[in-house]
């Protein structure tokens, strides 16, 4: 049975401290025959130069050493110290470790809930070597993101988040973080985007969604580090592993972690929106039921008092796109909505008896769990 591996690192040292080139060479030979003297004269084969000159090696797989240069200083490990009870009721220190990434250069450091949770305290390591205090700002378990702030009088080197939204399959990626807790900095990995909007559920029973599936390798200690484009921006925040499977690793997408960690930042909690309403996601034997046009979108299975139910969406209502944007499951919309504030206005295109519809949404807000 598969097995989702959160990357918290527990560990019982303290903090970690710090292609072959290809050439190519082309040979051309003429052949030459000696022509009969009663043969009609056949002009000389000539060789083919190219306009431009073949790619080498190195020319299609650059160094990424500026790269990691750029956006190291910026990557932090954390230790974690949590005080637990054994069967005789005497009191041991576990100690943890994982990864955060500067957003702001005031100290704001991003991370995975997971990582920090239930610490009594928090030791963040820089890449200059300064080993400091931390306090947490924020937490939300539900997307596995939480802020904590060190105290500096300097500035510290930060790294901006990417629009996630224009990450595509294929796109190189970087994961960057303290893998396993090895001494003598973070560990750096190579891979590219494998998949987007993924879901699923953790060993904690925390539903996670709009993840970024990446190869590059992804190992305990890695969780809170960043998932990095060739431009050194943030596309992701490394967050779990498929422990059968090789290969396969998620992260959070940019604009859900920003926009939480913003929140946290700001408030100390998340605001999230309301809509008020029940969804399930269509599939095929849904869609065959209920004699439906089509076997992708949402279909709404109940509609409570609030937002939704007052701008007029109606129980079978099939939505099909938020903003602009297809809707293809149920974890992708709310995605989509999650990203938006109490207060904003969300454009629908609902299918209600073989007619699109628009349907305009001002959000309410969700009554916050402490």
């Amino acid at each position: 049975m598969d097995r989702w591996w959160l990357l918290r690192l527990p560990i019982k040292a303290g903090l970690p401290a710090a292609a072959a080139l290809a050439a190519a060479t082309i040979a051309c030979s003429l052949v030459a025959t000696e022509a009969e003297p009663t043969a009609t004269p056949r002009p000389a084969p000539t060789s083919v130069v190219p306009s431009t000159p073949l790619p080498t090696a190195l020319s299609r797989l650059p160094s990424l050493r500026d790269l990691v240069a750029q956006v190291a200083p910026a990557v932090v490990a954390i230790d974690t110290s949590t005080i637990g009870v054994d069967f005789f009721l005497r009191r041991f220190e576990q100690r943890g470790a994982g990864s955060g990434v500067i957003v702001r250069s005031d100290g704001y450091i991003v991370t995975n809930d997971h990582v920090i949770a239930n610490a009594s305290s928090l030791r963040v390591a820089l890449a200059d070597g300064r080993v400091l205090d931390a306090t947490i700002v924020g937490r939300y378990p539900e997307s596995d993101i939480a802020v904590v702030k060190i105290e500096v009088d300097d500035e510290l080197p930060t790294l901006e988040f990417a629009d996630s939204d224009l990450v595509q399959v294929g796109d190189w990626v970087l994961a960057i973080g303290n893998a396993l807790g090895l001494e003598g900095g973070p560990t750096v990995t190579a891979g590219i985007v494998s998949a987007l909007g993924r879901t699923l559920q953790t060993e904690t029973g925390a539903t996670l969604s709009d993840l970024i599936q990446t190869d590059a390798a992804i190992n305990e200690g890695n969780s809170g580090g960043p998932l990095i484009d060739l431009e050194g921006r943030v596309v992701g925040i490394n967050t779990t592993i498929l422990a059968s499977a090789q290969g396969i690793g998620f992260g959070i997408s940019s604009n859900a972690a920003r926009r939480f960690s913003d929140d946290l930042i700001e408030f100390g909690v998340v605001h999230r929106p309301l809509i008020g309403l029940a969804l399930e996601t269509i599939r095929e034997s849904i869609a065959l039921a209920l004699d439906l046009p089509v076997s992708r979108g949402v279909l709404v299975t109940g509609v409570g008092d609030g937002p939704g139910k007052d701008a007029g969406i109606e129980e079978l209502d099939v939505i099909m796109e938020i903003q602009g944007k297809p809707v293809g499951s149920r974890p992708e919309f709310l995605a989509d909505l999650w990203s938006h504030r109490p207060g904003d206005e969300i454009t629908l295109i609902v299918l209600r008896d073989d007619r699109q519809i628009e349907i305009v949404v001002a959000l309410e807000e969700r009554p916050i769990n402490r």
